[in-house]
């Protein structure tokens, strides 16, 4: 990936689990420094999996593209003119919470790319931010995530929003736990 970013068709793909691969996090910057570049107005961070070192999932890179106030219409546009897809499949975020796709090619590498069209300071930008320092912080919460994403898949589930369905009731109860705790 060079200055000129080039997003490739996006491709679904069956649920699996893959290991930590630290060169998610160069191709995070290079996406983020593309957008920024392109919309300073917009704040770009790399949350999920791939932005906690060590900690393996499908290795899609998500980033939160988060828009101030009365500017979603422009984030959309700016990630859409930048090559990012509308979100296909049987479910997709709507337009009001959007999400985007792509997949960029980097040393010779695919990566996914989900990027989430987040108001920024919201509730669900809190949570990803809260969820992902506290998968940084905690290596025993960490592992806890990684074996309840194997054990979705040692159920069979290979769906991708089956998979996160699964996942995300790990993630609201580790949130509520950690919460209630401070």
């Amino acid at each position: 990936m060079t200055d000129a970013m080039h997003l490739l068709p996006y491709r679904s793909m069956p649920a699996e689990f893959r290991a930590y691969y630290p060169q998610v996090v160069e191709v995070a910057h290079l996406l983020i420094a593309t957008i920024r570049r392109v919309e300073p107005q917009l704040k770009v961070e790399h949350v999920g999996s791939t932005s906690v070192p060590g900690c393996g999932g499908k290795r899609i890179v998500d980033l939160a593209v988060l828009y101030p106030e009365d500017f979603l219409a422009r984030a959309r546009a700016i990630l859409d003119h930048l090559g990012f897809q509308k979100q296909g499949g049987r479910e997709p975020f709507p337009e009001s919470r959007p999400m985007r796709v792509g997949c960029v090619e980097h040393d010779g590498r695919p990566f996914l790319i989900h990027a989430h069209i987040i108001a920024l300071d919201s509730d669900e930008h809190r949570e990803l931010v809260f969820f992902r320092e506290a998968l940084r912080a905690s290596s025993t919460l960490r592992h806890s995530y990684e074996q309840r994403k194997r054990a979705i898949l040692a159920m069979g589930i290979r769906d991708s929003i089956e998979y996160c369905e699964a996942k995300g009731a790990f993630i609201t109860d580790a949130l509520k736990e950690m919460q209630s705790a401070n």
